[in-house]
């Protein structure tokens, strides 16, 4: 008679090394494991250090930025009206405690931001960089001090609202947070009509915009408009209805087929003599729309891969459900195509922002145009690097938002981080 053997028993894992390593140790790990790491990692180090020794001697020392100070204004709204920038000073302060206002609201409800902290590292490392720059950035520019004195008091609103709301955003019913978002369309709409004139307020017309205030609306307006438009020409691509799927295919065949210059030289002689007289719209707002319909060709595809990610069978799952091919488009696949979409849409709006420096080849003083202006001034000749390196960072900011915000909403919207 033979009795049953309890299983042997499994030798003892080793212990897993200690998840706090010192920065000794971690260094020696990350960069130096091997000696051939060890020697490429010296090199680099070595030639990041010159690159910085030699740029940082130069921007101090050698740049004269000047050419910087004396345009500032030029460089942020072009030839805007002095008498009427009081209405830009009064669009920066509500973008300001909107967004101060809306971060925090975000932090104050863990199911809405996925954290559940109120003060994370990023936030306090965002807040860290701004106060800097705000407390630097006039100064360095050697702004005169009623303006220092307003860019420090936007600061001071926004991280003052968002401390307000994150502490006390508990309060506010999740019924109104669904609102929140509500309040962007709002601002962009007032904040057209401030810019442009309209409701009692003069008007200023858009030959009279540019610099970073023409390039941020151009930018604003066709990816607002381009992404309805994508999504609507993606599904028309699918569609069963041969007119429909045609027209579509022949809408993105053909902007994918023509370089946007083209097609921004195109737009601004074409439709003088397509439309009567008196109907053309302004040059600038040519180029937007021409910037839009490129955009929403790009997005299409886009869109049209999501929806080619998602199986057939969730739209089945949808229809057996009880639900029309509408809401089921809307409530089950459109999301899905989106979300796997995100990354290319994000990257194709952030071309679209860097696209805007071809404004200036059919004579619009956007960023760039303003640039070749003031670097045409015989007063600011040679001063190249400077006004270039200053673009530079203007566009990087712009881009790095563009991403960070792309970055936060994937975190949000991924399932597998969705809270228990």
């Amino acid at each position: 008679m033979t009795t049953s053997s309890s299983p042997p028993l499994l030798p003892p894992r080793p212990a897993p090394p200690s998840a706090r390593r010192s920065w000794r140790g971690a260094l020696r790990q990350e960069l130096f494991a091997t000696p051939l790491d060890g020697v490429i990692s010296v090199l680099l180090l070595a030639a990041l250090l010159a690159a910085g020794v030699g740029f940082w001697h130069w921007a101090f020392r050698q740049a004269q930025w000047a050419v910087i100070q004396a345009n500032t204004t030029l460089f942020a709204v072009g030839r805007y009206p002095l008498l009427q920038q009081w209405r830009l000073w009064l669009l920066v302060t509500l973008a300001g405690a909107t967004i101060g206002a809306s971060w925090g609201l975000l932090r104050s409800h863990p199911r809405a931001d996925r954290s559940g902290t109120l003060w994370p590292i990023n936030d306090l490392v965002a807040i860290a960089v701004l106060a800097f720059v705000a407390a630097w950035l006039p100064v360095a520019l050697k702004l005169p001090v009623p303006l220092q004195l307003r860019w420090w008091a936007i600061t001071a609103l926004l991280l003052v609202l968002r401390g307000v709301s994150g502490q006390w955003g508990q309060l506010v019913p999740r019924r109104l947070l669904r609102f929140l978002p509500l309040l962007w369309p709002a601002l962009y709409l007032f904040g057209m009509v401030l810019i442009a004139g309209g409701l009692g307020v003069p008007r200023v017309p858009p030959s009279e915009w540019g610099g970073l205030l023409l390039t941020l609306l151009m930018a604003s307006f066709a990816i607002l408009l381009s992404f309805p438009i994508g999504i609507v020409v993606a599904l028309g691509r699918r569609s069963t209805l041969p007119l429909l799927r045609w027209s579509s295919v022949l809408y993105i065949e053909f902007i994918r087929g023509a370089p946007l210059i083209t097609l921004l030289f195109l737009g601004q002689n074409i439709l003088g003599y397509m439309l009567p007289g008196g109907w053309a719209p302004d040059r600038v707002w040519r180029a937007a729309w021409v910037l839009t319909f490129f955009c929403g060709a790009y997005l299409a595809e886009a869109v049209r891969a999501g929806l080619a990610a998602v199986p057939v069978g969730q739209l089945e799952a949808a229809r057996s459900l009880g639900l029309s091919v509408p809401q089921a488009l809307r409530h089950v696949v459109l999301p899905q195509a989106l979300r796997i979409a995100l990354p290319a849409t994000v990257g194709q709006f952030i071309s679209l922002l860097q696209d805007t420096t071809l404004l200036s080849l059919i004579g619009l003083l956007d960023l760039l145009g303003t640039a070749r202006t003031v670097m045409a001034n015989p007063e600011f000749l040679g001063k190249n690097a400077e006004v270039y390196l200053t673009l530079a960072v203007l566009f990087w900011c712009c881009c790095a938002a563009l991403g960070l915000g792309s970055r936060a909403l994937e975190r949000r919207l991924d399932p597998s981080h969705s809270p228990t």
